[in-house]
């Protein structure tokens, strides 16, 4: 019988909305206070599901919490976004929570073990805003 099962993880990091081909009215007109570069405490739901194998578990839980830290917390923690992460430094994409979750979806996903799928992988600014990326 398939099962899921989720961990969280969280991670500090900071970014602006700045599209660089834009000029700053541009910007502003359409990010306003955004474009000023603020930090979020981001919170990362990684879904995986699977068959439980004869001690009942989905996936050994010491595996994906080391996927985890490998792929999310430790690259993530502490950045600037726009900065460090080449694939958001020329503002296409933005660093958006869709943008994070579309990112970390394929980095867990082709870590994850045989047998063992990728449901859900949720990236969350705060309580009132979050993203889902499900298998296609």
């Amino acid at each position: 019988m398939p099962i899921t099962l989720t961990r969280v993880v969280r991670f500090h990091a900071s970014h602006r909305l700045w599209v660089t081909a834009w000029d700053e009215a541009e910007n502003r007109r359409r990010f306003g206070h955004l474009t000023q570069p603020h930090s979020h405490e981001y919170q990362c739901s990684v879904t995986i599901g699977g068959a439980a194998d004869a001690q009942g578990m989905v996936v050994d839980l010491a595996l994906l919490d080391q996927i985890l830290e490998d792929e999310v917390r430790r690259p993530l923690q502490g950045s600037h976004l726009n900065r460090d992460l080449a694939i958001f430094a020329a503002g296409r994409p933005l660093p958006t929570c869709e943008a994070l979750a579309e990112l970390l979806y394929d980095r867990v996903r082709k870590r994850l073990p045989a047998g063992v799928r990728l449901e859900r992988l949720r990236v969350a600014e705060d309580e009132t805003l979050h993203a889902d990326r499900t298998p296609d």
